[in-house]
């Protein structure tokens, strides 16, 4: 005789059903090769700019500080000539973080793009990222202006008169174990009043 359970074709369902839970580990992803190296080469690339930016010589500047007339006069007997005197003072500015020694600062005066005169200072030395000033003085008496005596006459009777200065750096930048020559350079135009023997104006600019 068969029972009842016994008809059942197949298992009966436990009350509860088993269920498996599974684990993993935290994931960490790898960091990309190419991507740390392009970084490291673009700061490395950073660094090698900022070095050469600091490093590469620069020439330096000048700035005519101060120019001061202390006279001016015109001599027509025996004949057209000019007397003339300047005190000038430059500014010469090293913008390298190396030291500067120049060995000497010409300035030269002239007047409607000829040369009247110069003179020629002494050397020095600016530190790095510093300025040193340098005053000379020009006299010039006696200076035939035959060529130019009809525009001297007429700027005479305007009683101003336009004259040119040029002014000339030469040096050495001391680069570690090496010397590396360096030239700095400013020209300027400067009206003189004539009558009071003051500056009206001076235009100037550095190459």
């Amino acid at each position: 005789m068969t029972s009842k359970h016994d008809a059942v074709p197949y298992d009966l369902l436990p009350p509860y059903p088993h269920q498996t839970v599974v684990v993993l580990p935290y994931y960490r992803p790898r960091p990309n090769r190419h991507l740390r190296r392009g970084f490291l080469f673009a700061a490395a690339l950073l660094l090698l700019s900022g070095a050469v930016f600091l490093l590469y010589p620069s020439d330096p500047t000048l700035q005519l500080a101060r120019l001061h007339l202390n006279h001016v006069q015109v001599n027509s007997s025996p004949k057209f000539t000019l007397d003339l005197s300047f005190d000038l003072s430059i500014k010469v500015h090293n913008r390298d973080v190396f030291s500067l020694d120049y060995d000497s600062l010409l300035v030269s005066v002239g007047y409607r793009g000829r040369g009247l005169g110069f003179v020629n200072s002494d050397g020095g030395s600016v530190r790095a990222r510093g300025s040193s000033y340098v005053n000379a003085t020009l006299e010039l008496n006696g200076l035939e202006v035959i060529h130019d005596v009809i525009y001297l006459i007429a700027d005479l009777a305007k009683g101003v008169v336009p004259f040119d200065t040029d002014t000339t750096v030469k040096g050495e930048l001391g680069l570690f174990l090496f010397k590396i020559p360096i030239q700095g350079r400013v020209s300027c135009e400067v009206y003189v009043n004539t009558n009071n023997e003051t500056i009206v104006r001076r235009d100037c600019c550095p190459e």
